[in-house]
């Protein structure tokens, strides 16, 4: 299925294979950068980090959500970031949404929000999502779509969004 997007161009979403592990790599770090580029580290320490943790989120996603879907947003035709969501029967969970700088800010974001959104509606279950505590552009992302905090646990916020609300 392909989206147009409001600023032009087309959106649209295929499953991960096995030849996308480089790009997914380079979304994760690039998601990263500013955290990381806190702290000094010798050669080749930051990659290997980036690479365990990057293995550590999709181990945890799968073993709590093992049917989920995992697909690479692309964007005219190029990959531009990836969608990961899971479901069960009393929730839809944005396990993570994350797009190469050079193709934020052009709406891709919503219309996929929208679209999950617009399934929970129709299935009458919650669309949640966890946010870093210091990602505030992310928080006010999800506050303008209607998204509210249902928990804080530090370093994270259960954020949810309700057909009802």
């Amino acid at each position: 299925m392909q989206f147009d997007l409001p600023h032009g161009g087309k959106c649209s979403l295929r499953p991960v294979g096995e030849d996308d592990e480089p790009f997914l790599f380079e979304i994760y770090a690039s998601t990263r950068e500013e955290e990381l580029a806190q702290a000094e580290w010798e050669e080749g320490q930051k990659e290997a980090f980036l690479r365990w943790q990057l293995d550590m989120q999709r181990r945890e996603y799968e073993h709590r959500f093992p049917d989920a879907t995992y697909e690479v947003i692309l964007v005219d035709g190029q990959r531009a970031g990836r969608f990961w969501t899971g479901r069960d029967e009393k929730q839809i969970r944005l396990l993570d949404i994350a797009l190469l700088p050079q193709f934020q800010q052009r709406g891709v974001g919503t219309l996929l929000l929208k679209q999950l959104m617009e399934e929970a509606r129709g299935t009458n279950r919650a669309l949640r999502h966890m946010v870093f505590v210091l990602n505030n552009n992310a928080h006010r992302f999800y506050e303008r779509l209607g998204f509210a905090v249902i928990d804080d646990l530090g370093a994270y916020k259960h954020m949810e969004w309700r057909p009802d609300a």
